[in-house]
């Protein structure tokens, strides 16, 4: 009986023929030879499941990027069908009657339409995927930039106010915006420098233990603030007057371009009060606010060194060196620059003396055409000599001081970091007096003490709450500093990216300016005989 059901060896080779063209036989309408029913084990007898085929087919030519057609005809079909699927190799499909297999046929016909709600249904899906994150990308849009109103200040017209050692610089803070929090579209304010230290003192102290970066105020200088209230004339000291100035003005468009710091009172009342601001008499450098502050600094410094925090956060270790790093070059950058302005300013000087001694020169020559060509030299250098003055001013102004204001907003970096390092370490200390307050209390009950259990219980409770105020401190702060991090990181990319086209502009129009200078004189030059 074991002989009589094997099948010969050319029958196996069509079977294996019908497992290949199963799909397409069906599809075709053929009806092929059949043998007798044979009965095989139950395991030989499953079907394979048509919808995982199915799914897997039409996903499949979705991850090839074909098209799929709704009105597909016979050819499309077959060739569909034709393609081997990985789920019919573990199955081995029996010889089934004509009329199964003309049911199977009547079935792959019937499947693209069974299939079509599965494709809108995808469809629908990845529509709602990409309008989500387009919501989620318009969100953060909102929130980072704040681009719906505009925000404009200048700082303008500084003015010696008094004589003497009670003198003081004040400055006019011109505001033009769209935001309907304010009381007026524009506005002009007179403010004193202790009225913006006065501004970041207020802001740091409210925003800077959230995680925020609050953008850091010019230093006082006593040295050139001595200068300025014992000098009569004020060429003497305008430099120092202009670089203030453009501190001040980088400070207040810093903080309006913040979308939580532009929203604060304090910010709003500093540009739109038209009187005077309540004097911030902590902002003194010889005061005994200033005193403490400096011990306050020291302190923090002390902690830094004494206390290391086992970072677990990999992103927050890498920011750390990259900020440490970035600091470093910075300060060499900055060196070099200001290395660059000075012989800038050298050579300007030098080129003003030639410029002298050639129209010495020039008034002494007694042949005529060497003379004029002498004089016409001298005039040629004066121009290239304001020429490179100006250029020296705007290495300073657009490059140095850029450098120098991100050495310090890095410095704001590193206190947020200092901040959270803080909140991490009440945390911390929170949970060792909860581990204290726990073994007290299991001493007492040891020792019977019933009467101080209760309160020890009260204890531990509090110190319970503390452990989980200081944790969400701690997660918050984290999480604060991700987008601040990340919004400064942005904005330093803008920031250096405008600040060199336009450092390049400057050098390309002053070269090209000399040249001019140089073609005008080349003439006379020649015309001497």
């Amino acid at each position: 009986m074991a002989d009589e059901r094997e099948p010969p060896p050319f029958e196996e080779d069509d079977s294996q023929k019908d497992e290949d063209d199963l799909f397409t036989e069906a599809s075709e309408g053929r009806t092929p030879d059949t043998e007798p029913e044979k009965v095989e084990p139950e395991e030989n007898t499953r079907k394979p499941v048509k919808p995982d085929i199915d799914t897997e087919d039409l996903f499949g030519d979705d991850d090839d990027g074909d098209e799929i057609k709704l009105d597909s005809d016979g050819e499309t079909d077959t060739k569909q069908t034709d393609e081997k699927s990985p789920f019919l190799e573990p199955f081995e499909p029996t010889p089934t009657s004509a009329p199964a297999q003309a049911e199977a046929a009547s079935s792959d016909e019937e499947k693209p339409n069974t299939d079509m709600p599965k494709l809108a249904v995808t469809q629908t899906v990845t529509s709602t995927s990409k309008t989500s994150s387009s919501t989620k990308t318009a969100k953060e849009e909102v929130d980072d930039g704040a681009n719906e109103h505009t925000l404009v200040i200048r700082v303008t017209e500084p003015q010696k106010m008094g004589d003497g050692m009670s003198a003081y610089m004040v400055y006019r803070v011109i505001t033009k915006t769209s935001i309907p929090d304010f009381q007026k579209p524009e506005m002009a304010v007179l403010r004193r420098f202790s009225d913006f230290l006065g501004l970041h003192e207020k802001l740091q102290n409210r925003y800077l233990h959230q995680g925020r970066i609050v953008p850091p105020a010019p230093e006082k200088s006593v040295i050139g603030m001595t200068k300025i209230k014992m000098s009569k004339e004020e060429s003497g000291s305008a430099d120092f007057v202009e670089r203030r100035r453009l501190m001040l003005e980088r400070f207040l468009t810093r903080t309006a371009q913040h979308p939580v710091l532009r929203k604060d009172s304090d910010f709003r009342n500093f540009l739109e009060h038209a009187g005077e601001l309540p004097r911030a008499t902590n902002t003194s450098a010889l005061s005994s606010a200033g005193v403490k502050r400096l011990f306050h600094k020291v302190g923090d410094v002390v902690d830094k060194i004494s206390y290391k925090m086992e970072e677990a956060d990999e992103w927050f270790e890498e920011k750390q060196q990259q900020v440490e790093c970035l600091d470093s070059q910075l300060r060499k950058l900055h060196s070099s620059m200001e290395s660059v302005v000075s012989h800038r300013k050298d050579l300007s000087n030098s080129t003003a003396a030639f410029a002298k001694s050639a129209a010495m020169l020039g008034n002494a020559e007694e042949h005529t055409a060497l003379s004029r060509a002498l004089s016409q030299l001298a005039d040629t250098e004066e121009r290239i000599e304001q020429i490179q003055r100006e250029q020296a001013d705007q290495d300073f102004f657009v490059m140095a001081e850029l450098l120098k204001d991100y050495i310090a907003l890095l410095g704001a970096v590193k206190e947020v970091f200092h901040e959270r390092v803080k909140a991490y370490k009440n945390w911390k200390d929170a949970e060792a007096t909860l581990t204290k307050k726990r073994e007290n209390k299991a001493k007492l009950e040891l020792a019977n003490k019933t009467d101080k259990i209760s309160q020890a219980k009260q204890e531990i409770s509090e110190w319970e709450l503390k452990v989980e105020r200081g944790k969400d401190d701690f997660e918050k702060i984290s999480a604060m500093i991700r987008k601040e991090v990340a919004r400064f990181d942005k904005k330093r990319v803008e920031d250096f990216k405008t600040s060199i086209i336009k450092y390049l502009e400057y050098l390309m129009e002053n070269q090209q300016r000399v040249i001019k200078c140089w073609e005008a004189f080349l003439p006379e030059a020649k015309a001497v005989a």
